[in-house]
């Protein structure tokens, strides 16, 4: 998924039109040209904020819409602003795609390396989230099923070391399915907004399936048991979308 300057403005034209119809749709490689909640108007600046691609409403119960409204226009919108305000600050990250500018955090200037870290992490984070999970599962691909078995043992075994991995970071970040560049499948959680893509993180490989543990995500539906959202995950993944992306 490449998070480009250019996708997010074409989102932002589209949220405008959509909010006319009632309806925001996205083409391209992100989002999916489907129904969707209209987004609240991005503001100025590079990034804006994408819609879902599906109503807040449609991952109940497994996630509540009003758990998914805030996350989505409150949460995810607060990265957007702040990473808009850094790079407006730095007149050389200007132009940047999200990618080009999380690749690089260590040659970020001191300044702005924090803003670009937290909020740029968040807003590729998010992005990425709401293209994976959906109303609409579809099946697992015969590929990545014979990956999952070869490197986890079965699909469930796959699962309960995923919800062991993610339910076990402190604090608050995310868990995370990565694809290295033979094909091989590994889990591993990041801190915060950090993920595998900055030059910070583990050098593992790239996300093809990615939960978010951060209390704003299930808090209102299920306080302190993270470990029952991690299992009610699997109701909304979008398996046909996480079998693109490792087939990719």
């Amino acid at each position: 998924m490449h998070t480009t300057r250019r996708n997010f403005l074409k989102a932002g034209g589209l949220l405008a039109a959509g909010a006319a119809t009632g309806l925001s749709v996205i083409p391209g490689e992100l989002f999916a040209a489907t129904p969707a909640e209209t987004a609240l108007p991005a503001g100025e600046g590079a990034f804006m904020l994408p819609p879902l691609g599906y109503a807040y409403a449609a991952l109940e119960p497994h996630i509540d819409a009003r758990t998914m409204e805030i996350h989505h226009t409150k949460h995810h919108q607060a990265y957007i602003t702040k990473l808009n305000a850094a790079v407006e600050k730095e007149p050389s990250l200007k132009g940047k795609t999200l990618e080009q500018l999380l690749g690089n955090i260590k040659l970020t200037p001191e300044a702005v390396r924090s803003d670009i870290r937290n909020h740029g992490g968040g807003h590729w984070n998010h992005s990425f989230f709401w293209t994976i999970i959906g109303p609409v599962q579809g099946a697992v691909s015969e590929k990545l099923t014979a990956a999952i078995t070869r490197d986890f043992g079965s699909m469930v075994l796959f699962k309960e070391q995923f919800e062991k991995k993610s339910v076990g970071v402190f604090g608050s970040g995310w868990g995370w399915l990565v694809k290295d560049a033979k094909g091989k499948l590994s889990i591993i959680s990041t801190p915060n907004q950090d993920n595998p893509l900055m030059d910070i993180a583990e050098a593992a490989g790239r996300p093809i399936l990615g939960i978010d543990v951060w209390e704003h995500a299930y808090y209102l539906n299920y306080q302190n048991r993270r470990a029952d959202y991690l299992k009610a995950f699997w109701n909304v993944v979008n398996w046909q979308k996480v079998s693109e992306l490792y087939e990719s």
